[in-house]
Formats: structure tokens, sequence, C-alpha cells
């Protein structure tokens, strides 16, 4: 693990271009191939903005107190992303009978004022249960949740390995 630590700054800026990257293909997945997102994908969307903000974050200073703390942030985030996302694999697996959390785009416009409708758009309007797209038989939701656990966990080994080893010469740790 010492590609790990041995610059810290370096993975957690390559873990916000993982998040960027992931955030680039979801768009790619609703806007080009068509999928819509559910009230739950969105959810995951915003936490990935999380994770990817404060690691960013993170990387941006060498001070070691500023880095842990963005990084503590974003295993908190990562940790709300990988619990929406295992609850919506669980929708998937055993889907409700009768109730799905997303609305139709233009049933919402029918039915509600549009101080109501507008928000309700911004949540989602895909069916959280549906399963449109598969990678290696893994659903979007699927690898959304390995991806906020490995984020999560070298985060976790990070910070661990900052608070074990201190200020090293050398290894990229700064004691301001």
């Amino acid at each position: 693990m010492n590609w790990l630590t041995a610059n810290p700054r370096r993975v957690l800026a390559l873990i916000s271009a993982a998040c960027v990257a992931m955030l680039a293909f979801g768009m790619y997945l609703q806007h080009v191939v068509g999928l819509e997102p559910c009230p739950m994908c969105i959810v995951q969307r915003y936490a990935l903005i999380g994770v990817a903000i404060f690691t960013g974050l993170a990387a941006a200073r060498d001070s070691r107190g500023w880095w842990m703390s963005m990084a503590g942030i974003a295993v908190i985030a990562s940790g709300f992303g990988a619990f929406v996302a295992a609850r919506q694999s669980w929708l998937q697996w055993y889907p409700p009978e009768v109730a799905t959390c997303g609305r139709d785009f233009y049933g919402m416009i029918e039915n509600y004022p549009i101080s109501r409708a507008i928000p309700m758009i911004f949540r989602g309007s895909g069916d959280c249960a549906a399963i449109d797209w598969t990678f290696l038989g893994g659903s979007i939701a699927n690898w959304s949740f390995v991806c906020f656990v490995g984020f999560a966990v070298v985060l976790l080994a990070l910070l661990v390995r900052a608070l074990r080893g201190g200020s090293h010469k050398g290894s990229g740790y700064s004691i301001a």
C-alpha cells in the first residue's frame, strides 16, 4: 500500500477525477443513451459531487489537518452514497409490487403547480427498481455501490496511515 500513502494529495486528486468521470458517464447514459435517472440515482450523483469536491479540496492544499478533514468529510459522503446505492440495489433485487420511486415527467407538469413540479423534475423520473443498463452482470446501482465503498476504503486507509504515521519526511505529509 506504499503507492496509496506515498503521496496522499495525488491519491485524493485521482479519487476526485474518478468521481468526475463517473458523473460524466452518468450524463452520457442520460443524454446520449436516453436512460432516465431515478430519484436515488440523482441522490447518488449528489454524493459523487460531494466526494469529488471534498477530495479535490483535500488535494488542493498540503496542510495535513486540511486534507485529513476534507478526506473525513469525503468518507461520510462516500458512506451516504454507498447506503443509497445499496438500497437501490436491494429494490432492484426485490422490486416492490406496486410502488415505484419515480414519476412521469409529463404527469408532474400536468398534476402539480409549477412551483412543486420543478423540484420534482430535478429529483429524477425513472423507476428505482428498474435495471436499464448492466456491465458484467451488475446494474448501475451495483457498480455505484462498489465505487463508493472503494472510495471509502481508500480514504480510510489514507486517514489511518496519516494518524499512525504522523509526519514523515518525504512521505507527502506536512506538519502545517
